[in-house]
């Protein structure tokens, strides 16, 4: 297929812990775009094989039968430098994403006609600077232009707004995705969104959520359980896919039955897992995971000066919200009950397309209007002086959590001695007044003060961009000198080397034929059930997948997309009586 390169096209990615997918906005409305299966939602999980990739659902249903070759959930180690060893390559978290990056691409690509070089990609509100450039490694390294990053609950906002221009109102946007939860409170006002707060947890979400039902059930295995099991192994991942399904079911039914025949125990040994889960029992194990859920929210609304009272419409973001005791927790709190006017695992991505034809310059949307603000303080480590005492690592905040953005905050230090000629100036994010409690991002090392008798002043100034991205800049006051300084030593940031090296697996690293994937995706969901029937239901699907195989031979386009219909509804059926 030949792409027309008139008329830039820039999409809205929403790039997610679980599931990722991509808008675009068309005649003033967003639409999300379907992937190569003809799906909106494309599983965050990359599985190699040999120097093939596969993105997506087969993927995902390669974790059971090829745990050590996939990997998942690896947008919560972005900005920490963790590695994942997919058989014979290593890779970082920024490359992985970047392989789900030029997956949605193309698959956007397929469905528009035209090249995209460029998008608007949401990340947690609660991303720190680590995470966010990161996040723009990835795209670097997907050959993706983004000059925005935009948070995810107000992608939402923007989404809902879109909807409410003609309104005043102050809503909260409630965001549970797989494995972040972030709380922003938008004011609309004549077509302005402002965003008044923002607070979250990067490492809560849904998979957290069946974490907690896999411990219960664990919990009844065996008399023994570990938290810390692998859910890189064939076993942990069986288990985990299978409480996935079973929260799923939760949601709809009071009950859910666990079946899992010959599972591996953590300990050694085979054991038949036949029991049911009610909904109280799951809401009981959830209670620790609900209190942190309530946090967020108060911290957003007392950064925002309002109370529960003031809240005219609580939104509701991300698949996890459709949990019952999420639903039941938000109307608690804030004494009404919670919309969901637009698909919930779509709402990012619409509100990113918006973003994104914003940034164009859509005639359409020109009377919109959106700010955001800062989720965190940022400022430095300092010294003070107590008569004869000499207290270290003190948080000295220059920019503070919930500064409208953009924004550029400067603040006056000086060197702690006479004749001193040079500084480490350590920074830090986080509401501690502590250094030690709050997340280090960089240090700068300042050379050339004059070495005079006196201690000199410095200008360290902070400029926060609408991405989150913080740059800093230090002033030597008694010469001018002016120094732009760059973050160094900053955790999780990968060198010019290792981006090269990044690079280099990539460029070797081959995606699977789009045309072959829905084959592919078939076989891969058939494999893994496989590994979970016993019996007769077994060998059926071993009989189903054989002729699957035979059929693919032929190369009959009708004959190959019959018999993958049919192995298809087999399974749903199986999974469906399951439960």
């Amino acid at each position: 297929m030949s792409l027309r390169t008139t008329d830039p096209c820039v999409v809205g990615i929403d790039l997610g812990t679980t599931y990722s997918l991509v808008a675009v906005v068309e005649h003033g409305r967003p639409r999300v775009l379907l992937n190569a299966l003809g799906e909106v939602l494309t599983p965050s999980v990359v599985s190699v094989d040999g120097d093939e990739t596969l993105v997506g659902a087969a993927a995902r249903a390669r974790q059971v039968t090829h745990p050590r070759a996939t990997a998942s959930g690896f947008k919560r180690d972005m900005g920490t430098g963790a590695h994942y060893e997919l058989g014979v390559h290593r890779l970082t978290p920024p490359a992985l994403s970047a392989l789900v990056l030029k997956n949605l691409r193309e698959d956007a690509e397929a469905v528009l006609g035209r090249r995209i070089d460029e998008a608007v990609v949401t990340v947690p509100a609660y991303f720190d600077d680590a995470q966010r450039r990161a996040t723009h490694e990835a795209a670097q390294l997907a050959d993706l232009h983004v000059e925005r990053l935009l948070n995810e609950p107000t992608a939402a906002a923007i989404a809902y707004g879109l909807h409410h221009l003609d309104r005043e109102l102050k809503a909260v946007v409630l965001d549970l995705g797989g494995g972040t939860f972030d709380v922003t409170i938008p004011e609309i006002l004549e077509g302005v969104i402002e965003i008044q707060s923002t607070a979250g947890d990067t490492r809560l979400g849904g998979d957290d959520f069946t974490l907690a039902l896999a411990q219960l059930v664990a919990g009844q295995i065996e008399a023994s359980w570990s938290t810390g099991w692998d859910l890189q192994s064939a076993s942990g991942r069986r288990l985990f896919e299978a409480l996935e399904r079973s929260k799923k079911e939760l949601t709809r039914e009071p009950m859910t039955h666990v079946s899992l025949p010959r599972f591996e125990r953590f300990g050694g040994g085979l054991v038949d897992v036949v029991l049911d889960i009610d909904r109280q029992q799951a809401e009981t194990c959830w209670q620790p995971l609900l209190e942190r859920i309530r946090g967020p929210i108060f911290r957003a609304l007392r950064d925002a000066g309002l109370a529960v009272r003031d809240i005219d419409e609580v939104l509701l973001v991300g698949g996890s919200t459709r949990m019952p005791v999420f639903r039941a927790l938000a109307k608690q709190i804030f004494d009404q009950e919670p919309l969901h006017h637009l698909p919930v695992d779509e709402a990012v991505a619409l509100g990113a397309a918006l973003q994104a034809a914003l940034k164009v310059g859509d005639a359409a949307l020109e009377d919109l209007v959106v700010t955001d603000v800062a989720p965190f303080t940022l400022g430095i480590d300092t010294i003070a002086f107590y008569g004869n005492q000499t207290m270290k690592g003190l948080f000295t905040p220059i920019l503070e959590r919930g500064t409208v953005l953009p924004n550029s905050r400067v603040k006056q230090f000086s060197t702690v001695y006479a004749r001193q000629t040079q500084v480490n100036i350590s920074v830090y994010q986080g509401e501690h007044p502590r250094c030690e409690k709050n997340r280090f991002l960089g240090e700068l090392r300042v050379d050339g003060i004059p070495a005079t008798e006196e201690t000199q002043p410095l200008d360290v100034r902070f400029t926060y961009d609408l991405n989150g991205i913080l740059d800093v800049d230090v002033e030597i006051l008694s010469t001018g000198e002016r120094r732009n300084l760059v973050l160094e030593q900053s955790p999780g940031r990968l060198s010019t080397e290792e981006l090269e090296s990044a690079r280099q697996i990539m460029t070797r690293l081959k995606f699977h034929p789009r045309e072959a994937l829905p084959n592919t995706t078939a076989l891969a969901r058939a494999e893994e059930l496989y590994t979970e029937l016993i019996g007769a239901r077994r060998e059926e699907l071993g009989s189903l997948i054989v002729e699957f195989h035979s059929v693919l031979e032929t190369q009959d386009p009708q004959r190959i997309e019959m018999d993958r219909t049919h192995l298809l509804a087999w399974i749903r059926a199986v999974r469906s009586a399951d439960g």
